[in-house]
């Protein structure tokens, strides 16, 4: 994927990349060392996410590619955590970054 990844970015097509924080099948790790292969700038350093007042998820922007992570969810976030990822979703459409509060 992340020859794919390259080729979008360089493309000017956003990315998000979204990952339940106990997904087993796909650990955030190995997602997070992926994408540190890919070398992209940090624009926006880790951060969490809020929804309701209670972290969400954490997230990283990077030039081209956002990662975010939700909290509790595991390897099919919308069956998991449907009101985060519901929330992960508008956020993406609406090119905006996960809410800070």
């Amino acid at each position: 994927m992340l020859p794919i990844y390259q080729e979008l970015i360089a493309a000017g097509i956003r990315i998000w990349v979204f990952s339940g924080d106990t997904d087993a099948v796909v650990p955030v790790t190995a997602t997070r060392y992926s994408i540190d292969a890919l070398k992209l700038p940090t624009l926006v350093n880790w951060y969490p996410w809020y929804d309701h007042g209670k972290v969400g998820g954490w997230s990283q922007v990077y030039k081209g590619l956002t990662l975010v992570t939700i909290a509790g969810a595991g390897h099919e976030v919308p069956l998991h955590r449907p009101r985060q990822a519901l929330l992960l979703f508008r956020h993406f459409l609406q090119n905006t970054s996960m809410p800070t509060k």
